[in-house]
């Protein structure tokens, strides 16, 4: 396993596992020394999804893979639709 410095992955692109480009990393938020979300600058085609913002914090646990590019899961996205029927129940 290769170990990398949270410095070493600051402007490194995001990628979502489906493969559209997301932005690049900006920050690392910690909790108790662990990693608890990164802050990524939102840039290409996802910007507009976003509404305007420059910028999200993801949480770790989406996050899939770390190495020359991070992916996430497409589930960290905010949803198109915005409808209510997508949403468990045990959420409402």
């Amino acid at each position: 396993m290769r170990v990398k410095k949270i410095t070493d992955v600051i402007g490194t692109k995001v990628y979502t596992d489906h493969g559209d480009f997301f932005g690049e990393i900006e920050e690392a938020n910690l909790y108790e020394n662990k990693v608890d979300g990164w802050r990524i600058k939102v840039s290409g085609s996802v910007a507009s999804i976003i509404g305007g913002a420059r910028g999200v914090i993801i949480p770790h646990q989406f996050v899939k893979a770390i190495s020359d590019i991070f992916i996430i899961s497409r589930a960290a996205l905010p949803s198109t639709e915005g409808s209510l029927e997508d949403v468990p129940e045990d959420l409402m």
